[in-house]
């Protein structure tokens, strides 16, 4: 038996791989050779490629197509009726299938309700992709992106709040800094041990 859950109406190729605890809805679709990890939320109509990958944790909300060649990784939030895309130039007369162009959605990372991503980007982790954007160019982690297309405007931390001038999460207190133009969790205190301390 089965340790996943597939409703009636939804369609698993043979050959597709689902992770324990992962949960496949109405009238969803996963094709053969799809790999989806473990305690998912596959959505209504949602449309799983034979060379997509999906990680852990994620959930992927209603109306998503996630095309061959797109990378979710782990903890990833896929609002409904965002857009994975997996050609840049397509034409209905042109066969483009050996030039898929890999999309990576980085751990953590949240794509908002009907936004688009072009294919070839990478999203960083933790990155926040709002409602309505359109992706264009790799972002950074942590990033906010907004608009079309979408630019940065500010940060947010891993629980997807946003970060003021202090860099300070108002959820958790975790603090975060800015190395090399990018964010990332501020390193902890180190504490030098005096002359005095080396000697005992």
């Amino acid at each position: 038996m089965a340790d996943y859950f597939v409703h009636a109406t939804a369609c698993v190729d043979e050959g597709a791989r689902i992770g324990k605890g992962t949960k496949v809805w109405h009238f969803s679709h996963i094709m053969p050779g799809a790999r989806i990890g473990e305690h998912c939320s596959i959505g209504q109509n949602v449309n799983i490629g034979s060379k997509a990958v999906v990680g852990n944790g994620v959930k992927i909300q209603n109306n998503v197509s996630v095309y061959d060649s797109v990378v979710i990784e782990d903890d990833v939030f896929c609002g409904p009726s965002c857009v994975f895309t997996n050609v840049s130039n397509p034409r209905a007369f042109v066969e483009r299938k050996t030039e898929y162009l890999e999309t990576r959605v980085k751990k953590g990372a949240s794509i908002g309700a009907n936004a688009t991503i072009v294919c070839g980007v990478t999203l960083g982790e933790y990155c926040f992709i709002a409602a309505g954007a359109v992706v264009t160019k790799d972002v950074r982690p942590y990033a906010l992106m907004v608009g079309v297309p979408a630019k940065q405007k500010g940060w947010v931390s891993r629980e997807g709040e946003i970060l003021g001038e202090d860099l300070t999460c108002p959820r958790t207190g975790e603090k975060y800094e800015i190395v090399n133009g990018d964010l990332q969790p501020a390193a902890a205190p180190s504490f030098a041990k005096s002359p005095k301390d080396a000697q005992s």
